[in-house]
């Protein structure tokens, strides 16, 4: 190919001065790309075998941050020294190019962040008693996050030539009508600080409300999620919490279990006060597992039994079922020694003969 081709003009440079600039770009990728290859299998090796954790994360969470910023400060140079642009486009060029490497240092710092919080101070919350920093610790995660990109992003704007006081005047005179926009979701984040404020449940709690019945999964600044008794995940916005009555299930001091017991008609009087007897007995033998004040009466004449009711609460520690199942085949056990038969519907019918 003749240097004719070469020294043609192209959007004012040479084919020259594009293929210079694009080299040195191209040399610059070619580099990140061994410096991450290196990065993984000698630099991460050696933080390995420190007894600290934080050169590990710094290097996991830098090295793709450094390698992009040195990709796009190696591509501003390559242009700005092999090729000439009228001033609004070297303008635009430039200010594009402060923009990226701004985000990209925003992105460095906001994930370094969000890794020396998990690392660092999850473990902390998991050792404490209180389940309040697991309630608040994601929502101030999220929120630092949030806090960090807005920076990065304003910064990044203004670097790029912006005007950033006359864009936030805009947006000042723009909330009013954002916020009526978004009134829903400011009343669910106003939910969120008041479940945090008055603690009508906290993370793991069973509570019902609006007829789910479920475990508290997540408490969001928007939603909290639950999972169900059938294992599916329900969102909840946080508004709900504050206009519906929330049951918490899990701040009931025992569970009542009322049992109604039916002895066939057949059944005698003392067999009946053997019946009440091993109901009371059972109680005192399940005594880790259900409290003291339970209720046993012969208290109904049914249409075909005679009835029996058995009333016990299930103490907060015991598992409900499994409680509830040993109590069941304790009795029927016990009342099939005594012979104490229970009653199920029948009908007698009397034939006249005419």
């Amino acid at each position: 190919m003749d240097n004719g081709f070469w020294s043609k003009e192209f959007y004012y440079n040479t084919i020259t001065s594009w293929a210079i600039a694009f080299g040195i770009i191209l040399g610059a990728v070619i580099i990140g790309k061994i410096f991450y290859w290196l990065s993984g299998k000698i630099i991460k090796k050696i933080t390995q075998k420190t007894k600290s954790k934080l050169d590990d994360i710094l290097v996991d969470k830098l090295e793709e941050p450094i390698i992009w910023t040195l990709i796009l400060w190696v591509s501003q140079y390559a242009l700005k020294l092999n090729l000439t642009f009228p001033e609004e486009i070297s303008t635009v060029i430039n200010n594009g190019f402060h923009f990226a490497i701004t985000v990209v240092i925003t992105w460095m710092i906001a994930r370094t962040v969000n890794a020396l919080i998990i690392e660092y101070a999850v473990p902390l919350t998991k050792k404490s008693e209180s389940d309040f920093d697991d309630q608040l610790l994601p929502i101030l995660q999220k929120g630092l996050r949030i806090i960090i990109w807005s920076l990065g992003v304003i910064i990044a704007l203004n670097n790029a030539g912006y005007n950033v006081t006359t864009l936030l005047a805009g947006l000042g005179i723009g909330g009013l009508a954002f916020a009526l926009a978004a009134q829903d979701t400011i009343k669910n984040i106003f939910g969120g600080a008041m479940i945090f404020l008055d603690k009508p449940f906290k993370l793991n709690d069973r509570i019902k409300i609006k007829g789910f019945d479920g475990f508290v999964h997540e408490i969001g600044i928007r939603s909290t999620r639950l999972r169900t008794l059938e294992g599916r995940i329900v969102t909840m916005p946080n508004a709900a919490f504050s206009d519906e009555a929330v049951e918490n299930v899990s701040l009931e001091p025992s569970r009542k279990i009322i049992l109604d017991l039916g002895l066939t008609y057949d059944t005698k009087p003392d067999q009946m006060e053997d019946a009440i007897k091993i109901l009371k007995e059972i109680a005192k033998d399940n005594r880790d597992k259900i409290e003291e004040n339970i209720l046993v009466a012969f208290d109904a004449y049914g249409n075909f039994s005679l009835g029996i009711k058995y009333i016990y609460y299930i103490s907060k520690d015991s598992d409900l079922f499994e409680t509830q199942t040993a109590i069941n085949l304790d009795i029927l056990k016990r009342f099939n020694e005594k012979g104490l038969e229970f009653a199920f519907p029948t009908q007698t019918i009397y034939k006249k003969e005419l």
